[in-house]
């Protein structure tokens, strides 16, 4: 499958320097190291995909892949035919999620991690990104290098590896220090992921916010919207100057399974369970903790709740985003629509000539602990719908007042 080049340069210093002054960001010598780590397709088995792969900036730091958006919305590894089972996450305002822990009181939930599960817990780095950003390397799925080994000698033998060494020391590369170089990767990796480069605050909100612009009279409807009848802002919190629009949460939506995921034809291998694979969610997670095991059963099928920041950035009108865990939804219209009549259409397996989001919606993928209060049955006109899309478009960086 083809892949998108998103910049090709001889040196990868030379590259980031023009993207940099591109950008207007000023990065510090540790920033700078992880954005030549995130940009880098070596850093692969087969030298094909780095991390901006399947978090490009010009899509929202996801999936940049009009066409796989429009379908499976998983992304394909390094290794042709290898895919993982959900959509990529924005790797943008994900170092403010803070350290999975468990909230018993008063509702008794999980918040913070990283992932759609929350498996980078951040407790072995102290930074959910930076767990998050050990992962894909040696996933075979995605990037399928064979070890921590393998990554720190590419890192240390590339062109910004004499970086590295200034950053983290001159010994960093040393044989006995491997483990400590695949920390460092990936805490740089986090660093640049906490820049203001990633981490911008350039959208129209923002400027509105300094009363540097003025949102239209459609977009003001569809904020009061978002923080009332919608009830968007329970899960995606406006609180703050610099709100996050999330509040670390999980939740299970009633997302419908979706059937072009190529995660359902992967081998044995890599999906033993085939096409009967149901996605637990942060259940699955909790299964595999024993402090958290007695929770599992009650939150299964929960995804963590994303920020909205860049929801809809796009390269160019025409592209197409996919929103949800396993993107089912293609448009910011169907999952505001979804959100607001999934307990109002008919389920489309009762129907004859089902057509989903017109006269039915497909059954939740995992039935048990569906959010029923916050969603499901809001009463949005058409009118009101579109006037939440209108502000969720505002959220997008790079805006220009």
């Amino acid at each position: 499958m083809k892949k998108k080049a998103i910049i090709v340069c001889l040196s990868t210093l030379f590259c980031l320097g023009i993207i940099g002054a591109a950008s207007g960001m000023d990065l510090s010598a540790k920033e700078t190291l992880g954005k030549a780590i995130f940009f880098d397709t070596n850093l692969s088995v087969n030298n094909n995909q780095s991390c901006a792969s399947c978090h490009d900036p010009e899509a929202g730091w996801t999936g940049s892949l009009s066409d796989i958006n429009a379908s499976g919305s998983v992304y394909e590894g390094s290794v042709l035919g290898r895919f993982g089972n959900r959509k990529p996450p924005s790797s943008a305002y994900a170092t403010q999620s803070p350290i999975f822990h468990f909230m018993p009181k008063p509702n008794e939930l999980f918040i913070g991690g990283n992932f759609w599960d929350g498996r980078a817990t951040g407790e072995k780095l102290g930074n959910p990104a930076a767990d998050q950003a050990q992962g894909p390397f040696l996933n075979p799925v995605e990037q399928a290098l064979w070890s921590p080994d393998e990554v720190v000698q590419r890192v240390c033998n590339s062109d910004y590896g004499d970086l590295f060494r200034d950053v983290w020391g001159s010994e960093i590369c040393a044989f006995s220090s491997v483990a400590a170089a695949y920390d460092a990767i990936a805490l740089s990796i986090a660093a640049y992921e906490a820049s203001t480069e990633v981490n911008a605050f350039t959208s129209k909100f923002d400027y509105a916010q300094k009363n540097m612009v003025k949102l239209s009279k459609e977009e003001k409807k569809g904020l009061a919207l978002f923080k009332g009848k919608g009830k968007c802002q329970r899960c995606h919190t406006t609180n703050g100057k610099l709100p996050l629009f999330t509040d670390y949460t999980y939740d299970n939506l009633g997302t419908p399974r979706n059937p072009a995921n190529p995660w359902y034809q992967m081998p044995a291998e890599f999906n033993p369970e085939g096409d009967a694979w149901i996605d637990a969610g942060l259940g699955g997670f909790l299964d595999s903790r024993p402090e958290y095991k007695s929770y599992a059963e009650d939150n299964m099928g929960k995804q963590k709740v994303p920020t909205l920041r860049n929801v809809d950035k796009r390269p160019y009108p025409e592209f197409v985003k996919a929103f949800g865990h396993n993107g089912y939804f293609k448009s910011l219209q169907e999952i505001v629509h979804f959100y607001n009549t999934r307990d109002v259409l008919e389920p489309c397996d009762d129907m004859a000539n089902p057509e989903p989001g017109v006269n039915c919606w497909p059954k939740a993928e995992v039935a048990e602990h569906v959010n029923n209060s916050e969603l499901g049955d809001l009463g949005l006109t058409t009118e009101e719908e579109a006037a939440i899309v209108a502000f969720l478009k505002t959220l997008s960086d790079g805006y220009e007042p």
